[in-house]
């Protein structure tokens, strides 16, 4: 479980593809002293397990063809930005929204603009009434995830949203290497699925 507040955007120092389609991730955070085996840490939202600890001070996760189908770690390449997040605390503060780590698909940056000391990102996914359905949907002023960060939606429609990313977020998560037609992660909120789901009994 997180909060999608990023904790760092840390490169990848390797990229290995095998043939059965999986994919190692090396990844080079500024802090590795406590990490271990078997932890779970979100790689641009995607909750992945440390299989491997280097002593050069990088670790491994293996993202499998399931994963990479839903996300963007397979077009990730060597010396990619990735948004870290280590698992939440549960006796902290829930400084974000309730994040699984479990990407529900992908969506593409159509449109970047500067105002008011923000910067706006209009994002576009392919969605179907199925989809709409199990609440894969934004509601204004909702939350959603996108590459891991924790988000409030504004200018919500049926394939697309918006949202405003303040100077602090642009320089400590991989926000600001977005262009237009740079593809992200995304996670609906959990509750909303929940809530659609008991809709439709």
């Amino acid at each position: 479980m997180f909060s999608g507040i990023v904790e760092e955007a840390a490169p990848l120092t390797a990229v290995t593809r095998h043939a059965n389609g999986n994919v190692d991730l090396r990844v080079k955070p500024s802090v590795v002293s406590d990490l271990k085996i078997d932890q779970s840490i979100a790689h641009n939202g995607v909750c992945l397990t440390v299989v491997a600890l280097h002593e050069d001070g990088t670790y491994t996760v293996t993202a499998i063809q399931e994963t990479l189908s839903r996300s963007n770690l397979g077009a990730l390449s060597e010396g990619s930005l990735v948004n870290l997040e280590r698992s939440m605390l549960m006796n902290g503060r829930l400084d974000g929204h309730i994040v699984q780590g479990h990407v529900d698909t992908t969506a593409e940056c159509v449109d970047i603009e500067d105002l008011d000391g923000s910067r706006y990102f209009k994002f576009r996914y392919d969605v179907s009434d199925d989809m709409a359905r199990q609440g894969y949907m934004t509601v204004e002023k909702g939350s959603v995830t996108v590459n891991g960060v924790s988000l409030t939606v504004c200018d919500s429609e049926r394939d697309s949203f918006r949202v405003a990313i303040i100077p602090y977020t642009l320089e400590h998560t991989n926000f600001k290497e977005i262009k237009v037609g740079t593809r992200v992660n995304i996670e609906f909120d959990i509750l909303g699925k929940y809530l659609a789901k008991l809709a439709s009994l």
